[in-house]
């Protein structure tokens, strides 16, 4: 009997909407929609940082692809740098001995190879006509090709500019030629300040990673720094044996401008792919001005360079330092010339190199420390900071 009036009180307590029955629940959805207003607010504030900052590095894509040439540039001299260091060199003078070799080298081949460019550049200037009466001369006397290529160039001098026009140009190229150096001093100066900082850079980083990732995290740096730094090295000693072969092969069999092909062709090692192709189609083409027999010899000799560079001199030299495969970078230099523009063309391996290297990491869990470091020129003992 004592029960019922209890249960009654309870059941009419409930009903009666005593202060811990509906109020309650009013006030856990008032929490719920503060909570979910809250979230949303954060959710669209985020989503607006995101957006504000990849617009921002977008705008800035070229400051961060020099940056990024910098590294890339420092990453190659630093097993040098580092090895001078352990023969009591301070790092400062070891970089100042890299920059003092590039300009050796670069003064060297102004002096061997420059007065023999301008002489052919020269000869191929002074076969040309040199006034419009002898342009139009030339393109009523020549057929096919030639003939297609002079009369296109009659009409384009119709259009240029005369007098006053052509201070505008001039003013644009001379601005363009000042950008171009403050951009080379900027890259040296930051692959200079790179392997000073480099090390520091890496321990904040690691600093703000759980201790047991951050042995991973130095370990992927340094496989991605010896990457970078073994395809530059691999890179200047093809563009050098590309170059070298070829002048002396298109001077053998008589090939017009021998020197300037050549060259021409070293230079293109950088673009991948596409390069070698364009410069065999090139010596082809000049060849024919000659002869059939000279485009032929030509064709053949860059057909046999690239033989050996694939079979004989990447597998010996380069080996596998970046690890792609020749459909990926195939894929990188489109992609990388469809969205940042020509110059990113040689920036598109580097950067597909550190992309599979992440990649590998963190999608498919590979320890970086028992992957192969590529050594070219210098082990990887010489890229170790004692």
């Amino acid at each position: 009997m004592n029960r019922l009036p209890s249960a009654g009180v309870r059941e009419s307590g409930a009903d009666s909407g005593g202060p811990n029955g509906p109020a309650s629940d009013e006030d856990r959805g008032e929490s719920s929609s503060s909570s979910t207003a809250r979230r949303a607010f954060i959710t669209t504030i985020v989503a607006v940082a995101v957006i504000v900052s990849a617009l921002a590095l977008w705008k800035l894509k070229l400051v961060i692809a020099l940056l990024f040439m910098a590294i890339v540039i420092a990453a190659a001299m630093r097993p040098g740098v580092e090895a001078l260091r352990r023969r009591g060199i301070p790092r400062g003078i070891g970089v100042g001995i890299h920059y003092l070799a590039m300009l050796g080298l670069v003064a060297l081949f102004l002096w061997f190879a420059a007065p023999r460019a301008l002489h052919q550049i020269e000869a191929a200037v002074g076969s040309s006509p040199t006034s419009s009466s002898q342009l139009k001369k030339a393109a009523n006397h020549s057929t096919g090709i030639k003939h297609e290529f002079l009369v296109g160039l009659e009409k384009r001098l119709k259009k240029l500019p005369s007098g006053t026009g052509l201070i505008h140009p001039a003013v644009t190229v001379t601005r363009r030629a000042f950008d171009v150096l403050i951009g080379l001093f900027f890259v040296f100066a930051s692959a200079a300040y790179w392997i000073f900082e480099r090390d520091r850079a890496v321990d904040l980083i690691t600093s703000l990673i759980a201790r047991p990732k951050r042995k991973k995290i130095r370990d992927t740096f340094d496989l991605i720094d010896a990457k970078l730094g073994a395809f530059v090295r691999g890179e200047i000693l093809l563009i050098t044996f590309v170059a070298t072969v070829l002048s002396l092969a298109f001077s053998l069999i008589g090939e017009p401008y021998w020197l300037l092909l050549g060259i021409f062709a070293g230079v293109l090692e950088i673009v991948p792919v596409i390069g070698p192709l364009v410069a065999g189609a090139v010596a082809v083409g000049v060849g024919f001005t000659a002869s059939w027999h000279v485009a032929l010899a030509a064709g053949l000799a860059v057909l046999v360079v690239r033989l050996l560079e694939d079979y004989l001199v990447l597998p010996r030299v380069l080996g596998h330092a970046v690890g792609l495969s020749p459909l990926l970078v195939l894929v990188s230099v489109f992609a990388s010339a469809i969205l940042f523009g020509g110059f990113a063309v040689l920036l598109a391996i580097p950067i597909a190199a550190v992309a599979a290297t992440l990649v590998d990491v963190i999608v498919r869990g590979k320890d970086p420390a028992e992957e192969d470091t590529p050594t070219v020129l210098f082990s990887a003992q010489d890229a170790e900071v004692t």
